[in-house]
C-alpha cells in the first residue's frame, strides 16, 4: 500500500489553502509523505454541470461565512481577497514545473502562493505576481516565465485536471488515501482516523 497521501487543490480555493496549510502536518504524524496536485476545477464543474459555491444562490452566502468562521476556528490566517475567485492557470502552471525542475521549492511556492492570495490580498492569476514570489524563492524567472507559455506545460495542467477527474476528484482540497476519498478540509478529521487506525 502506498504511504503517500494524493492532495488536489485549486489554487482558487479558500479551504485548499486550509487544508494546504495542515496537510504536511497531518501527514508527518503518521509517517506519511504527501503528493501535491494542482488542478483546475472549472473544467471539472463544466464537466460535471456544476459551478463555484461562492457563484451559487444561498450557498455564497453562507461559504463566504464559513470560510471566515473555518479559519478562526483552526486558527488559520485568512484575508478574504478582493478579487474572488480567480483564474488559477498560471499558478498551477507554474508549481507543475517546479515540480519539475527544481522540486525542492515545489511545496514551498504553493504555500507561498496561497499565502499571498488569502493573507496578502495578491492576485495570483497576474502573471508578474507569481514570477515575482518565485524568484523571491530562488526560482528562476526568465525559465519560468518562458515555460509558462509553452504549449506543452498548458498541455500537463490540461492532462493533469482530466486525471484528476477520472480518479474521482470534483472539489477542493480533495485527498485520496489508502484508497479511501476525502472532500474538504473539514473532513480532516475523518483522514487522521484513516491513518491513525488503518481504517474508518
Amino acid at each position: 500500500m502506498s504511504t503517500s497521501i494524493d492532495f488536489y487543490f485549486d489554487f482558487s480555493s479558500p479551504y485548499g489553502y486550509f487544508g494546504a496549510v495542515e496537510i504536511d502536518k497531518l501527514a508527518a504524524r503518521y509517517g506519511r509523505a504527501v503528493s501535491w496536485h494542482p488542478i483546475l476545477l472549472g473544467p471539472i464543474f463544466k464537466t460535471l454541470g456544476t459551478n463555484s459555491l461562492v457563484n451559487i444562490p444561498v450557498k455564497g452566502e453562507y461559504s463566504r461565512h464559513d470560510m471566515e468562521r473555518t479559519a478562526r476556528f483552526h486558527n488559520i490566517f485568512y484575508k478574504a481577497p478582493s478579487n474572488f475567485p480567480i483564474g488559477s492557470q498560471v499558478a498551477a502552471r507554474a508549481t507543475l514545473w517546479v515540480q519539475q525542475t527544481q522540486p525542492a521549492k515545489a511545496v514551498e511556492l504553493i504555500k507561498t502562493l496561497y499565502s499571498a492570495y488569502f493573507t496578502e490580498d495578491i492576485d495570483i492569476s497576474v502573471t508578474e505576481n507569481v514570477l515575482r514570489i518565485a524568484a523571491d524563492l530562488g526560482i528562476d524567472r526568465a525559465a519560468l516565465e518562458a515555460a509558462l507559455s509553452s504549449p506543452e506545460l498548458k498541455d500537463q495542467l490540461r492532462q493533469a485536471t482530466e486525471a484528476a477527474g477520472k480518479a474521482g476528484v470534483f472539489g477542493s482540497p480533495f485527498v485520496i488515501a489508502d484508497g479511501e476519498q476525502f472532500w474538504g478540509f473539514d473532513r480532516f478529521a475523518q483522514l487522521e482516523a484513516l491513518l491513525k487506525n488503518g481504517k474508518i
